[in-house]
């Protein structure tokens, strides 16, 4: 059964050398349309929601779209049901994930991007939140979330903001490589798509199509990593479960 879902999934909002959102800029006007006027944004990434939310509108509005916070509705519920797109940004992970149970927003969101097709878009933490679990974040818990399963909007994991390893660097503790490979220790671990700054994923449907300027590396457990370009099909990762 293919499924409505629509998804931009940036690994970060700010790109060095440039502003908010610039970076991918292009993209989102592509992937909202002329059909979208108005963007919900969720800024429950961040403890200031009111200065973030002021962030993201005078970007949104640079670009031609309204935008909401969904933090000044007085139904948040309602807010998800009446929108026509969601952004997400970034911060800390474990406290938007908590926030969004909190609001009861998880089923809310689902039904609205899985069913109803509306654009998801997704920056850093809420990346995160767009797959299984938040378990290879790599943010602190400084909250603690009544689960670390999140959305579901597909069926892996994402690791935004990745990092190379350094073979100059005398820094010994582990690398983010290192890190997701003990995550990949542990049974049933669903495969993660590691994405540079810079990197984009598009979903589309049963589709999915790597985006930016970076490219990202795929751990999937028991399997070698790969390293893929700007323009690779991630297609059969839909498929996973």
């Amino acid at each position: 059964m293919t499924t409505k879902r629509r998804l931009l999934l940036i690994s970060n909002s700010t790109l060095h050398g440039g502003g908010y959102l610039e970076h991918c800029q292009e993209h989102i006007v592509k992937f909202l349309g002329k059909q979208v006027k108005r963007v919900l944004f969720v800024p429950y990434a961040l403890h200031g929601r009111d200065d973030y939310a002021k962030i993201a509108r005078q970007k949104f509005e640079s670009l031609g779209y309204g935008l909401d916070s969904v933090h000044e509705a007085e139904n948040p519920v309602e807010a998800v049901q009446n929108c026509q797109a969601i952004f997400i940004g970034g911060g800390n992970t474990f406290r938007l994930l908590k926030a969004l149970y909190d609001n009861n927003l998880i089923p809310a969101i689902r039904k609205k991007v899985l069913e109803d097709g509306i654009p998801y878009i997704g920056s850093s933490a809420g990346t995160n939140v767009a797959t299984i679990t938040i378990n290879t974040t790599n943010d602190m818990p400084i909250v603690y979330p009544p689960s670390l399963h999140a959305l579901g909007l597909v069926p892996f994991n994402i690791n935004p903001h990745y990092l190379d390893p350094d073979a100059n660097s005398k820094h010994m503790g582990e690398t983010r490589e290192q890190r997701i490979t003990q995550y990949h220790e542990e049974q049933d671990t669903p495969p993660v798509l590691a994405i540079r700054e810079g990197c984009l994923l598009l979903v589309e449907g049963d589709k999915a199509t790597l985006l930016g300027v970076t490219g990202a590396r795929l751990f999937q457990r028991g399997k070698a990593t790969s390293e893929h370009d700007p323009g690779h099909d991630f297609s059969f990762l839909l498929a996973h479960s």
